[in-house]
């Protein structure tokens, strides 16, 4: 009997032998044990990592293990994990795992792993455009063609799924945190999502490990951890930008010019849609508080300082309807603590059933004098001294309004202002009138776009103008001015001679006293006429030039 005793025993003992060397989900994804399930609620299609681990079908290696440098021909690949962390509680957090292939090594449609054509990596050309043709594997009878064999399977035993083409996906991939796990079967890249409506709020730890399949088995190629945040604040970013700000990132803006403030609120899948947002601002110049519906405001600071910035953004989230509260017995008293307020169940419970969530964003800005507008008012062609084929100058005269620049930069371009031909900055000293004339010289002939930026430490103003440069080249005003002489000269000569003529044809008919006479009209009188009328000529002055500007 006593044998029956211990054979019994001994069978028993045989069969608890396996469930005492089973490994553990938790032992084999995490050095350290993450958080129970005890702690968490059970996440939508996930499961415990106390389960077991086949560690026959998926083994198990340690960082440093020397199989990890044969895992994948030719060398170690990598994997990325990535999220749309942080997730406002109640939402959903999408995890992204992707495989970074080494070099000239790529997915191919089939489903294989492929050598890009013509690609030389540090071994030069491959002979074999395979890297892994798992194609053939599950053609051949090895893969089988079936879909119960022992070998399709994940880690816990549980069959594969056999969507439309899922002999193509060859890498598992097991997710876990909180305490549990979910497996997935893909190719070069996989993602899973869950909800954080019971996920506890602060960092959270997610760790996703990679199985490539080999013939009948499977064998780790890559891990990868990280971080993730659940919070009760919704996330919130604001961008501010101004015209003619320099810098927009320094936080420095410029004075009598609107900022304008563009809320970003991180909602990836769309869990606040339903919601209604108000936007309340305090810009910090004791204008007062401003509630806005719509995510963009502007704002226009009128005095130079430092000014700090509040925003609160409030969101009424449609949400499940409290548990009503039990009715203190009549003879005790209303409940509200002395010297202060019981809480304020309407910040965070409405009568709608919505859950009030908020958002913060503060910044602190400075406000400094800037340049506020810049105009050309006049544009001038330039005579050169020395002729220069295909060339021409002009002289912009520039206003501007604001603080004082420093510097100016003119930008040539053709004339739909998007290819640059040319690019210029000069230093510039300008008084307080702040007029500016700007010498830019333009080749050939056409219309060009001119954009000139005034700048100064903090600020950029910009105006635009198009010009039109005529064909003629700076050697045709001198060319002009010979033609005329040459004209001039002609018609003097012409007049000389028709006078010469009518003189000796009228000479017997004329007293000799008229020619000597006091306003005669002989030839003596007409070159004397022509003396005085081409003496006041040269005489005459230009029109009297304007005060001018400094040139650049």
């Amino acid at each position: 009997m006593e044998r029956h005793h211990c054979l019994l025993g001994f069978l028993l003992l045989a069969a608890r032998l396996p469930l005492d060397e089973a490994k553990r989900f938790h032992e084999v994804l995490g050095e350290e044990r993450s958080a129970s399930l005890r702690g968490h609620n059970q996440l939508n299609g996930w499961s415990s990592d106390e389960n077991d681990w086949d560690e026959e079908l998926y083994p198990v290696w340690k960082p440093g293990d020397p199989r990890w440098k044969n895992s994948w021909k030719g060398g170690h690949v990598h994997a990325v994990l990535t999220s749309d962390s942080p997730a406002l509680v109640g939402s959903d957090i999408t995890f992204v795992v992707s495989l970074v292939f080494l070099r000239c090594q790529m997915e191919a449609a089939s489903g294989s792993t492929v050598y890009e054509e013509n690609c030389r990596n540090d071994t030069g050309l491959s002979p074999d455009p395979y890297v892994y043709n798992w194609t053939a594997w599950t053609e051949d009878g090895d893969w089988g063609n079936g879909t119960n064999h022992t070998h399709n399977v994940f880690p816990d035993g549980r069959p594969f799924p056999h969507p439309r083409g899922w002999k193509r996906w060859n890498f598992v991939y097991v997710f876990h945190t909180l305490g549990q796990y979910f497996q997935k079967l893909g190719r070069c890249s996989a993602g899973v999502s869950i909800n954080t409506a019971n996920v506890t709020l602060g960092p959270q730890l997610m760790e996703v490990t990679v199985y490539r399949r080999h013939r009948r088995a499977f064998v780790p190629i890559a891990s990868v951890k990280d971080v993730y945040v659940v919070t009760d604040q919704i996330p919130v970013f604001v961008t501010m930008s101004q015209k003619n700000d320099r810098n927009s990132s320094d936080e420095t803006f410029l004075r009598d010019l609107p900022i304008t403030f563009d809320v970003w609120i991180h909602d990836p899948t769309h869990f606040l849609n339903e919601s209604t947002i108000k936007y309340k601002w305090n810009f910090g110049d004791n204008t007062g508080l401003f509630v806005y519906s719509n995510h963009i405001s502007n704002h226009t600071y009128v005095l130079n300082g430092t000014f700090s910035l509040n925003l609160t953004v409030q969101a009424a989230v449609p949400g499940p309807c409290p548990s009503p509260f039990p009715r203190p017995p009549e003879a005790s008293p209303p409940l509200g603590p002395a010297g202060g307020h019981g809480p304020e169940l309407s910040e965070t419970v409405a009568e709608s059933c919505q859950i009030t969530r908020y958002g913060y964003f503060t910044a602190t800005l400075t406000i400094v004098d800037g340049i506020l507008d810049v105009n050309i008012i006049r544009m001038t062609d330039v005579p050169l001294p020395v002729p220069q084929p295909e060339t021409s100058v002009v002289d912009f005269v520039v206003t501007c309004q604001g603080s004082t620049p420093t510097e100016v930069c003119t930008v040539i371009s053709d004339a739909t202002c998007r290819t640059t031909q040319n690019s210029i900055c000069d230093p510039v000293a300008v008084d307080s009138a702040c007029l500016l004339t700007v010498r830019r010289a333009f080749n050939g002939s056409g219309t060009y776009c001119l954009n000139l930026t005034l700048g100064d430490a903090t600020s950029l103003a910009l105006t635009s103008t198009l010009v039109s440069v005529s064909g003629k080249s700076p050697a045709a005003p001198l060319r002009m001015a010979n033609g005329v002489l040459i004209s001039v000269g002609c018609l003097v000569i012409f007049v000389l001679v028709v006078t010469l003529v009518m003189y000796r044809k009228y000479r017997e008919y004329k007293p000799i006293e008229s020619i000597h006479g006091e306003g005669g009209t002989g030839l003596g009188a007409l070159v004397t006429h022509a003396k005085a009328a081409l003496s006041r000529r040269s005489l005459e002055k230009g029109p009297l030039l304007q005060n001018q500007p400094g040139k650049v």
